[in-house]
């Protein structure tokens, strides 16, 4: 699965590109340690089995906040945030809840998988999949596969489907199985689970401290 640390190289790389004239070296760091908050879930999961990947990996910790600033910044007489921190502040907000959930959540969600709608429907979906062009097939993707009830209605194929909190588990090294653990299990603190993704975490930190480095000058 990706760790921590890609996530939040991930994140750093968006938000060079998406915060524009608002970045400095504090919104970047603020949109990182907001995509990094999303894993304290992990610990929750320890006291409250099953709700790692679930508690703080769904679309309502996006979608509530998001309303809210949409709400407080368009539909409000005077915005809060604004008054307080500026275009600025407005604009890191936006930039951190979209890093949360293309960076965390949806990288998650396509990697082995998230419980999307927590607490009000309690299933995991696994979105780990390809997309490919052949000669014989055309465009293929295994993504998300639809099937067809006996009725005619369609939903999530059963690849993608998996158990609920009371039966699933994602192991980390806080955390690395459901109870109890024995005194010689190994405790895995992942960096970066491929190659693909070591290229991609060094490129994004790099991006940012060239940023960094270049603010200062």
């Amino acid at each position: 699965m990706p760790s921590v640390v890609v996530h939040v190289a991930f994140a750093g790389l968006l938000a060079t590109a998406l915060l524009g004239e608002e970045f400095d070296p504090r919104a970047i760091l603020v949109v990182m340690v907001a995509c990094a908050l999303v894993d304290l879930d992990t610990f929750v999961g320890i006291y409250v089995p099953g709700t790692h990947r679930a508690a703080f990996h769904n679309v309502f910790v996006v979608t509530i906040p998001g309303l809210l600033l949409l709400w407080d910044g368009r539909l409000r007489e005077t915005s809060v945030v604004r008054t307080r921190f500026g275009q600025y502040g407005y604009r890191v907000a936006w930039v951190s809840l979209v890093t949360v959930l293309i960076a965390h959540v949806s990288l998650d969600a396509f990697f082995n998988g998230v419980n999307v709608f927590w607490p009000v429907h309690d299933r995991f979906y696994d979105f780990s999949g390809r997309m490919l062009l052949t000669d014989q097939r055309g465009l293929v993707q295994t993504f998300l596969e639809l099937e067809t009830t006996a009725d005619g209605t369609p939903t999530v194929a059963d690849s993608a489907v998996r158990g609920t909190t009371g039966d699933t588990h994602y192991a980390t090294g806080f955390d690395p199985t459901r109870g109890d653990p024995e005194p010689d299990t190994e405790r895995i603190f992942p960096v970066a689970s491929s190659g693909e993704l070591f290229v991609v975490t060094l490129a994004s930190y790099g991006t940012v401290l060239y940023r960094c480095l270049e603010y200062y000058r």
